[in-house]
């Protein structure tokens, strides 16, 4: 049942308008959980990570000072890191890749290692600067190294 018929059933049966939220909240998908590595200072980070956080991701940061460590442990290619890398699920995100798309690879289930926005593109999640909004690819690649467009923003 959608939450408008839940919604109409919980009315037609008289039940207090309090119990319709806590109902609904009961029908919500519980959020992903996500691990975001970072550089402390970084804000860019900090506006992205409201982003997924706002499209049902739970995220956990964790601050480093050098990320090319988890970079090479996740398999990011160098010629598309960015600022920050996050893991979910099985998959690596790197840079400011739009939430959308995540949820879409992880329904989708890809053979891939995961997706990035290699640099930091204005108008991407996360680096919004007034209605300036450059087009940027988000790069799907594989452990060894092979890359494909995954989708045009």
């Amino acid at each position: 049942m959608n939450r408008r018929g839940f919604l109409k059933l919980a009315a037609g049966a008289g039940v207090a308008a309090v119990a319709a939220p806590r109902a609904l909240r009961a029908l919500a998908k519980p959020p992903i959980a996500m691990t975001v590595y970072k550089t402390p200072t970084c804000g860019c980070c900090h506006s992205w990570i409201g982003h997924v956080e706002k499209n049902g991701f739970k995220v956990k940061v964790v601050d480093m000072a050098d990320l090319t460590p988890i970079k090479r442990t996740a398999g990011v290619p160098e010629k598309l890191e960015s600022c920050h890398t996050a893991l979910v699920g099985s998959y690596v995100v790197e840079g400011h890749v739009p939430a959308d798309l995540i949820h879409k690879m992880l329904k989708e289930k890809p053979a891939i290692a995961g997706i990035a926005v290699g640099g930091m593109v204005v108008g991407s999640p996360g680096m919004e600067q007034g209605t300036v909004k450059l087009p940027y690819d988000v790069t799907a690649f594989s452990r060894d190294g092979k890359t494909s467009v995954y989708a045009r923003r």
